[in-house]
């Protein structure tokens, strides 16, 4: 056999298409320091491997501008619901009538929002915090301190009149105290709802001493240390919780109403069943819109809030001496832990002085006062 052709087809000598010897050798030595550095050879390991899928994948994916995002969606989903509250639907489960009752709640999730976005330290979650908080505050910031208009506040300073009014609840176990506390408030004129044929007759016995007129209607009552007139009942309802009456005071005649509205409950399918309080509101606001004199008040349980945008046929033509000159949110209902104030006392042709909540009584609402300047 020719040695000549056997050494050409190993390829070692230099042929067309075939691997140099020195290709080889070159192959072996980067092996060899590849073993020695960590690295294999094309750059697949160690700062190779890096590089390689740096120039994959792009920028490291979890900055402080990429975390957080499902955080920071959160807060601009509290901020549209702050901001755009009215918008929110209120045909069929009424939710925004449910939404505006319980809206200052959502400045809750600010600071809830605030320690996720520490958490994850994410630069734009932490931004996109401050997007409820400014909203909230704009809405809600002056509810924080106290707007009496008289020093010191409390319920009879400054004023010419005070006003109590309270939901003594049907499960009331102690009327007779819960009588005396509010005769005790010194207040002028006293509504109370959610009276009995059963317990009425404990308020007039206690109440009596304090106020030498009063006059009860169906549930609702007015008690006053000034005489009462024309006091009617208001057929707003099927059955009567709603009254008017005229109180001579000094400084001339004042109309009170005493309102308890229907209740309203909050369902997993019905959502929130407003219609038998939203048709009473709309029935009273006729009522009011055809009062003859030009100071009004209106006090009692509205089953809802005055941010509740169904009770503006109400509230649209008066004004919440509690968002006045109150002292903070002035929640009243449940007593136990108030998170809504539904109990209202609210005003026109006269000016709130100074108004609040009083101690627990043995009902599930707070009794509400407020100071008026005739």
């Amino acid at each position: 056999m020719d040695t000549t052709a056997a050494t050409d087809t190993t390829g070692i000598t230099a042929t067309a298409g075939s691997t140099d010897i020195s290709d080889i050798t070159d192959s072996k030595d980067s092996a060899c320091t590849a073993s020695r550095t960590g690295r294999r050879p094309g750059g697949r390991g160690g700062d190779g491997r890096t590089a390689a899928r740096a120039g994959r994948d792009g920028p490291a994916p979890h900055g402080p501008w990429r975390r957080g995002r499902v955080v920071a969606a959160g807060a601009v989903l509290v901020a549209l619901c702050l901001a755009g509250h009215s918008l929110v639907p209120n045909a069929g489960l009424r939710l925004g009538s449910l939404l505006e009752t319980f809206l200052p709640w959502l400045g809750v999730a600010v600071p809830l929002l605030a320690v996720l976005a520490l958490i994850r330290r994410s630069a734009v979650a932490g931004i996109a915090v401050l997007l409820p908080a400014v909203v909230w505050s704009a809405l809600f910031g002056g509810t924080l301190g106290d707007r009496a208009g008289a020093p010191g506040g409390g319920e009879a300073s400054g004023g010419d009149l005070t006003v109590v009014s309270h939901n003594v609840g049907a499960a009331n176990t102690d009327p007779a105290g819960t009588a005396r506390a509010l005769a005790a408030t010194g207040a002028q004129v006293v509504a109370l709802e959610e009276l009995s044929a059963a317990t009425a007759p404990g308020y007039e016995r206690v109440l009596a001493a304090s106020y030498p007129y009063h006059s009860v209607q169906g549930t609702v009552g007015l008690w006053s240390t000034y005489p009462l007139r024309d006091v009617e009942a208001l057929p707003i309802m099927p059955w009567t919780r709603a009254m008017r009456a005229v109180v001579e005071t000094r400084e001339g005649p004042l109309a009170v109403y005493a309102v308890h509205l229907a209740s309203v409950r909050v369902h997993p399918l019905a959502g929130f069943t407003t219609d038998r309080r939203n048709e009473a509101a709309g029935n009273l606001a006729a009522v009011l819109r055809a009062e003859a004199l030009p100071r009004v008040v209106v006090a009692g349980d509205l089953n809802g809030t005055t941010e509740d945008r169904a009770l503006r046929p109400v509230t649209a033509g008066l004004r919440s001496a509690h968002e006045e000159a109150g002292d903070g949110f002035g929640f009243s209902w449940p007593a136990s832990f108030p998170v809504a104030r539904i109990d209202q006392i609210l005003v026109k042709g006269v000016t709130p002085v100074s108004a609040r909540t009083l101690p627990r009584t043995g009902s599930d609402h707070l009794p509400v006062a407020a100071a008026l300047r005739l």
